[in-house]
């Protein structure tokens, strides 16, 4: 046997050398030493180096011959012999070899001795079966599904690795039968599993149960939900962990499902144990996403988790304050952080610059302070994915909060005077560009873009002069200025930024022909692409050059959906302390109008007000995916069915939705744009168009139908046949609703735009919602109902609250401002009141929105 992992000090170079244990390791000489199985007394060290050897080669694909497998079929025997050796440690690790490299035949001569060591009174051979068992499922599962009396006995061992091997043996040999699964954690949970990992387990499948059987309608108690909250109670603190993590998890949790999983996990805050004080805290963090006000109570143990040892503690417990504090706490929290940002790492630091600009978008008259912070942590050290962290939530809070826009430019230009990373940089600038001209004093931004053509790279040279013919383009007092600078970037030694320069004083002088005014001028430097990206790039990597130049009007408009596969590959959920705050949420209202405005009998439908987000029509996996979206005009609804065929030997053709609007009588069909082929994994779209009273708010169900022309496709040449058959497909129904005409636009300060708004146009009203199970349901029920963005984190209810102020705000169709004060109180038993008052630039809006919750 080659020499065992040793290691070996080189005098010389005082290095330290490893050597692997199977280093020159030959098949041929490993078989001449197995003969050592034949010796009448066996060597058992020897034999035990044979067989490490044997499985070594194994696992590295070498394959044995007939005569080579019978040296393997004599090492099969001897451990065969020792399954029934008196040495139980022997016993036990012959079992756990023999079932890695037997087979399923040599497998049905040891299933006797296998289920005899199943319920074997020693602990150590018990386990081993079992844990083999495991093992031999994935290639045998009909023959361990035989054993399912003896597993079912070893769940009831005192021993406990051997009750936590039997029950996860059990849980696998069930999982496809969900009424066996609920079957067993049903026997189960009455007490008879002592073992804190067996419990663990067991938590684990009970919470799986609880997932797929929902809440029971009649009490409205969850199944099972006792023996998690008793589980909180036991001496195991692994078992606590495990069932207040499970009742976390659970879906539409309840706070008052929450407290005793809150409550022990505040305990475990205090720990001695680091490791007790991180699971509690990391779970903290996850419930602070979602329900707040329910970890409100832990605060003040986490405040002195801020200062652990331990970095990874103390930056979860640092976002869970900053996802829970309050509008007074901000400041407080911003003087702790200071001293402790210098102490953790960078994934640390993204992470609370995340929380950071949550908290600032929900208490927005804290920007100041809250940008001060990130200003001065964006000019320390730092790798590029911390900056860039600290730069996006900079120009997400300039974005949403419009007081923070002069501040936040000037933090921007601050950094850029001594920034490293060429992609920062022109990010930086463009957006400068695009924001800056609209500032009340543009000339102060020059000087800082002007330092960057002088003292910068080519690349962030190009965006500078970009830059500075946009402030040229948009503040006539400062263009003069603006050519002498554009005239100095023509002697630049780079060729991108002398193009660059020509072009935009052409264009700024009034000399290049890209448009008739000022205004295609503008469009020119500030327009978005007419076509989408990824259509302008295929069609250059097509285009063969020639005397006729490309053109960009060849170029198609449509958008295509995202095929099946990414869809099914991005549709995971991201969880972790840093998945709470993934940036702003993209508009695709500009790309949809588009879409709609190439489309001619759309054309003439006017500007586009509102896109829902897709609905679905189909369930997953099935045959035919289809959702909709709903286009809302002033006097006009398109529907936009998202298609994809999801089977391989088909193909669509002339696919088209029928809907019946039977039950939407103000609507009114009037153009319908059907999609010509639908080939497999390749989404498109088809278009069916309603017309609709101006200044009414219809509403009403569409049943839909989906109609086609079905050819198979031959798998062999992927050529489709030319006859087809016609056939439909039905699709669930959807409904459009008065929310669907309200667009959720927040405010920064809703104080002032309240003030502002004027008095005569508010209309107040009381309103009783009748039997609610909490404030908090009648507040989503209220604002699903108006379709309106809340402000200021108002509608997050404090627990045991007999009275909310909600605050709400929105454009309505035809881009009248709304602005909604909602007052909650419980007057009975369960029984809830509102007031609602209403202010917009349109008292007649006004009236409707109060139309809307007495119908709604």
């Amino acid at each position: 046997m080659a020499q065992p992992l040793v290691v070996k000090k080189d005098d010389d170079l005082d290095e330290e050398e490893y050597y692997s244990p199977f280093l020159g390791i030959e098949k041929g000489a490993v078989l001449q030493e197995a003969r050592v199985f034949h010796d009448p007394q066996l060597d058992a060290r020897r034999c035990c180096q044979v067989i490490t050897k044997l499985l070594y080669l194994l696992n590295q694909g070498d394959t044995f011959t007939k005569v080579e497998a019978t040296e393997v079929i004599i090492v099969t025997s001897s451990l065969m012999k020792d399954m029934n050796s008196k040495t139980d440690m022997y016993r036990a690790n012959a079992i756990r070899v023999l079932c890695r490299i037997i087979d399923s035949t040599l497998l049905t001569q040891i299933e006797r001795y296998l289920k005899q060591a199943i319920v074997d009174k020693n602990p150590v051979v018990a386990s081993a079966a079992l844990v083999s068992g495991i093992y031999l499922l994935q290639t045998s599962p009909e023959v361990v599904k035989r054993w399912s009396n003896e597993v079912q006995e070893a769940v009831q061992s005192r021993a406990a690795l051997v009750q936590f091997h039997a029950l996860a043996l059990l849980h696998q040999i069930r999982q496809n039968d969900r009424l066996a699964v609920s079957k067993l954690v049903t026997s189960l949970t009455r007490g008879s599993v002592r073992s804190p990992l067996a419990q663990c387990l067991l938590i684990r499948y009970t919470s799986q149960v609880i997932r797929e059987s929902g809440v029971n309608t009649q009490g409205g108690d969850r199944p099972f939900f006792d023996f998690l909250e008793s589980c909180l109670r036991n001496k195991a603190e692994m078992v606590i962990l495990e069932a207040a993590r499970a009742i976390t998890d659970l879906n539409g949790v309840t706070s008052r499902e929450l407290t005793p999983a809150i409550t022990v996990l505040q305990l475990f805050l205090s720990s001695s144990k680091p490791v007790l004080r991180f699971a509690a805290v990391r779970t903290l963090n996850k419930v602070a996403s979602t329900h707040p006000l329910a970890v409100t109570n832990c605060n003040i143990d986490m405040e002195s988790l801020i200062s652990d040892q331990n970095r990874s503690i103390a930056t979860l417990a640092i976002t869970t304050l900053l996802k829970t504090g309050n509008e007074s706490s901000v400041d407080r929290l911003m003087k702790q952080m200071t001293n402790f940002m210098s102490d953790i790492a960078d994934e640390f630091k993204i992470v609370v610059v995340e929380a950071i600009r949550s908290l600032c978008l929900k208490f927005p008259l804290k920007y100041r302070s809250l940008m001060n912070f990130l200003s001065n942590i964006l000019r320390e050290e730092g790798g590029f994915d911390y900056k860039k962290a600290i730069v996006d939530s900079i120009i997400i809070l300039i974005r949403d909060i419009p007081d923070a826009k002069e501040s936040g430019l000037f933090h921007l230009c601050e950094f850029i005077e001594d920034c490293e990373f060429t992609y920062l940089s022109t990010q930086i600038l463009h957006f400068l560009g695009n924001e800056g001209p609209k500032t009340s004093d543009p000339s102060k931004y020059i000087r800082y873009i002007y330092n960057r053509v002088i003292l910068e790279n080519a690349t962030v040279r190009a965006s500078a002069v970009s830059t500075l013919a946009k402030f040229g383009a948009l503040v006539d007092a400062l263009k003069p200025r603006i050519f002498v600078l554009l005239r100095r970037c023509l002697f630049d030694g780079d060729d991108e930024v002398r193009d660059r320069a020509t072009l935009y004083i052409k264009l700024l002088d009034g000399e290049a022909t890209v448009g008739e005014t000022e205004k295609d001028v503008t469009d020119f430097l500030f327009g978005s692409l007419d076509v989408p990206l990824a259509n302008l790039e295929a069609s250059l990597r097509n285009y063969e050059p020639s005397e006729v130049p490309f053109d960009i009007s060849s170029v198609p408009k449509e958008t295509k959906s995202q095929p099946l596969a990414e869809k099914k590959a991005t549709g995971k959920k991201s969880t972790g302390p840093a998945s709470a705050v993934n940036g702003p949420v993209p508009t695709i209202d500009a790309s949809y109008e588009k879409l709609l405005s190439s489309i001619p009998e759309f054309a003439g439908f006017g500007k586009l007000f509102k896109s829902s987000t897709p609905f679905e029509l189909t369930e997953a996996e099935t045959e035919y995916s289809v959702n909709v979206v709903k286009h809302i005009y002033d006097g006009h609804v398109v529907l936009q069915y998202n298609c994809t065929n999801t089977i391989p030997e088909q193909l669509l053709e002339e696919v088209v939705v029928f809907v019946d609007a039977s039950e939407a009588e103000e609507f009114s069909e009037v153009a319908s744009k059907p999609l010509r082929s639908l080939p497999y994994d390749s989404p498109g779209q088809t278009f069916v168009a309603f017309e609709k009273p101006e200044g009414v708010l219809a509403t009403g169900k569409f049943s839909n139908i989906l109609k086609f022309i079905v050819k198979e496709v031959d798998s062999s040449t992927g050529e489709a046949e030319d006859d087809g058959v016609e056939d439909e497909y039905q699709l669930e129904d959807f409904e459009i609703i008065s929310a669907d005409y309200m667009l959720k636009v927040g405010v920064s300060n809703f104080r002032n735009a309240w003030e502002s708004m004027d008095p005569e146009s508010e209309r107040v009203d009381e309103y009783g919602l009748g039997v609610r199970e909490s404030l908090a349901e009648a507040v989503s029920a209220v604002i699903s109902i108006l379709g309106m963005q809340p402000c200021e984190g108002t509608d997050v209810v404090q627990n045991n609250s007999r009275s909310h102020t909600c605050l709400l705000s929105g454009v309505f169709i035809g881009n009248v401002k709304v602005l909604v004060r909602l007052s909650f109180g419980i007057s009975g038993p369960k029984e809830v009141a509102m007031k609602l008052a209403v202010r917009s630039d349109d008292p007649e809006v006004s009236d409707r929105i109060h139309e809307i919750v007495a119908n709604g």
